[in-house]
């Protein structure tokens, strides 16, 4: 009786389940994320339909139809919507914006910078890139890279649907029909009588002679607007891009005077002087002349604080150069040092490294720069390998002149 009843039970249940109202889940066609912040699943298709569910970014969702640039989703939860492709991102996208922001974790910052207005962070250097974020009015970010895009890009969904077999159609066949014979042909005309004169071929007249038309001009050549783009992090660890129009480097303004109108694109402190009851920071920023360029500064510059004089005055400076970032420093000990990225003449991209020495700025490496090994630190003059021989020591004749000249300046 016992394995009889069990039987039954079973059965019972496989009956009542079949029998549910419930339709079947459909199969998952593959997975994709959120991409904005927050995102509104709607029940059908029209935009003014009701909201199925609200998700959030970085979010795995289950993609389950393909309608033109529209797709429906399904929720861990279960729910269901239709969303637009471009607000999605494939799971390669979001491997490669969690790979970003741990790598912009371990980078050095190039100097913080504030924000004019609500700035929002994209995932990728595109407007039309999904944004994840805003970074609100008067808020501070880390600069950590640069990029260069342009600024209308080629409009394609980040989430695209699979490609369908083409159908082979078979041609139908054509009905039977009864075809009626065509009327005979007319007899040909006669030929003239003069017809071995007329087969004789003319002379042709010698074609006129027309000056040449003038070359056409060259069409102009059409520039590309572009856009510039800053990697950003946020004070709570959030890694984005954002357009670089509305950022301003948080330099103090005592030193911010000094750029000439030139945009400053990155600070750092070497150091601090104590003049009585003031602490001032020795200072070496980058500045570019003109944005839209493909390269990060052209000119760098090392400020001090004069004792003598009880302001700002330039110790060192380089102009019409191309830097790329990153601009590393590092305040060890008493003799700071920085490493500048500059392309040479021979177009390879070299790190020269200096020591800052109170008021002197030495060259003490010049190497090779490969943009894979951004992480490794530079070669400063305390590691004992040089790729180039360090300055020899001054004479006394030269230290006097060095001094005389610094008095009068």
């Amino acid at each position: 009786m016992t394995l009889t009843r069990a039987v039954l039970c079973s059965c019972l249940t496989v009956f009542l389940v079949s029998c549910s109202d419930k339709p079947r889940p459909v199969a998952s066609l593959g997975d994709a994320y959120v991409g904005p912040a927050t995102l509104n699943l709607r029940r059908e298709l029209a935009l003014k339909s009701p909201i199925a569910a609200t998700v959030k970014h970085g979010d795995k969702l289950s993609i389950v139809e393909y309608r033109h640039r529209l797709v429906k989703v399904r929720t861990a939860q279960g729910a269901e919507g239709w969303t637009d492709t471009r607000q999605l991102l494939s799971p390669e996208q979001m491997t490669a914006l969690r790979d970003m922001a741990l790598n912009a974790s371990r980078s050095q910052s190039q100097g913080q910078a504030t924000v004019f207005e609500p700035l929002n962070m994209h995932t990728e250097p595109s407007r039309t890139s999904p944004s994840f974020g805003v970074v609100p009015e008067n808020g501070k970010v880390d600069v950590i890279g640069h990029k260069l895009t342009p600024r209308v890009q080629h409009d394609e969904a980040s989430m695209s649907a699979p490609v369908k077999p083409a159908v082979i159609r078979k041609p139908k066949p054509k009905a039977s029909q009864t075809r009626i014979a065509p009327p005979p042909r007319p007899p040909a005309p006669k030929l003239p009588q003069n017809w071995v004169a007329l087969s004789v071929p003319k002379p042709e007249p010698d074609p006129p002679t027309t000056p040449a038309a003038p070359p056409l001009p060259a069409p102009l050549p059409v520039e590309v607007p572009m856009d510039d783009w800053n990697l950003v992090r946020t004070q709570d660890g959030k890694v984005g891009w954002v357009l670089t129009r509305p950022l301003s480097m948080a330099i103090p303004d005592e030193v911010a005077q000094y750029a000439e109108g030139h945009r400053i694109t990155s600070y750092f402190p070497l150091g601090q002087v104590h003049d009585d009851d003031l602490s001032k920071n020795n200072w070496l920023w980058t500045t570019i002349t003109k944005g839209g360029q493909p390269y990060e500064f052209d000119s760098f510059r090392v400020f001090v604080w004069s004792l003598r004089h009880h302001r700002y005055e330039t110790a060192y400076i380089e102009r019409n150069i191309v830097g790329h970032y990153p601009v590393q420093v590092i305040n060890a000990g008493s003799l700071p040092s920085f490493s500048v990225v500059v392309e040479g003449v021979d177009g390879h991209l070299y790190r020269k490294t200096y020591s800052f020495d109170s008021y002197r700025i030495h060259l003490v490496n010049r190497e090779l720069y490969d943009p894979a090994s951004k992480t490794n630190p530079p070669k400063l003059a305390s590691n004992g390998s040089q790729s180039e021989p360090l300055p020899a020591k001054e004479s006394w004749y030269a230290k006097l002149k060095d001094r005389v000249h610094r008095f009068f300046r």
